[in-house]
C-alpha cells in the first residue's frame, strides 16, 4: 500500500511547497480588499480555475515544447532549480513579499495576478515538470489537482485562516516553505548536473 501511495506523496509534497498555499493568503486579502462577498468567491474560483488549466496545460505541452526547442530535460532541471533557487532566495530576504509578481495588475484578480503567476507561476510549473519526469503522468496530475483543491479551501477559509494563525503566523509558515523550495531547486540543479554529464 505504501509503495502504491509513495510516489503520489513524492510528487505532492514539492508541488504543495512551490503552490505556498498560506503565503498566498495575506496577498489575496489584500488584492480583494473592499470587494463583495460575491466578489470574492468570483475571485477565488477564477484564481484557482485559471492556476489549474495553465498547470495543467503545461504539464502535458511542456516536454513537447522544450523538445520542440532542443532543451533537454536536464537542461531544464539546471535552469528550472536555478530558478526556484532565486526565486526562494529573493522571497526570503527581510520584506520581501510575493508582491513583485503582482506588478501591473488590474480589476480580473482572480486570473492575474492571482490564478498565474501567484498560485501558477514559474515555481509551480518547473516543480510539476520535474515531478512529471520522476514519478509519472497519474501521481503528477492527481497532486496537482489535490492542490488546487486545498488552495480553494484556504482561499474560502482565508479570514478564519489569517485569524488563527496571525499575520506573523502566516509569514513565518512562508518562510519555512520558501527555504524548501529553495532546498527542492539545488535538488533539481543536482539532478540535472549528474544527468547531463554523468549519464
Amino acid at each position: 500500500m505504501l509503495e502504491i501511495l509513495q510516489p503520489y506523496i513524492l510528487a505532492f509534497i514539492p508541488i504543495f511547497v512551490a503552490v505556498d498555499a498560506i503565503g498566498n493568503i495575506p496577498l489575496f486579502i489584500s488584492l480583494v480588499e473592499g470587494s463583495s462577498k460575491r466578489q470574492r468567491h468570483k475571485a477565488v474560483i477564477e484564481s484557482v480555475t485559471t492556476a489549474t488549466f495553465v498547470a495543467i496545460l503545461f504539464m502535458f505541452v511542456g516536454k513537447w515544447v522544450l523538445r520542440f526547442i532542443g532543451i533537454s530535460i536536464s537542461d531544464f532541471q539546471i535552469a528550472g532549480g536555478l530558478l526556484l533557487f532565486i526565486i526562494s532566495m529573493r522571497l526570503l530576504l527581510p520584506g520581501a513579499s510575493k508582491s513583485f509578481l503582482a506588478e501591473g495588475q488590474h480589476n480580473d484578480v482572480g486570473v492575474f495576478p492571482l490564478g498565474t503567476p501567484l498560485i501558477t507561476g514559474p515555481a509551480v510549473l518547473t516543480t510539476t515538470l520535474m515531478m512529471l519526469d520522476s514519478h509519472g503522468l497519474m501521481p503528477t496530475f492527481v497532486s496537482l489537482v489535490l492542490n488546487m483543491l486545498f488552495m480553494w479551501v484556504t482561499l474560502i477559509k482565508a479570514d478564519v485562516i489569517i485569524v488563527v494563525l496571525g499575520t506573523g503566523g502566516t509569514r513565518a509558515f512562508s518562510k519555512i516553505m520558501y527555504i524548501l523550495l529553495a532546498a527542492i531547486g539545488v535538488m533539481m540543479v543536482r539532478r540535472g548536473v549528474v544527468g547531463a554529464f554523468f549519464v
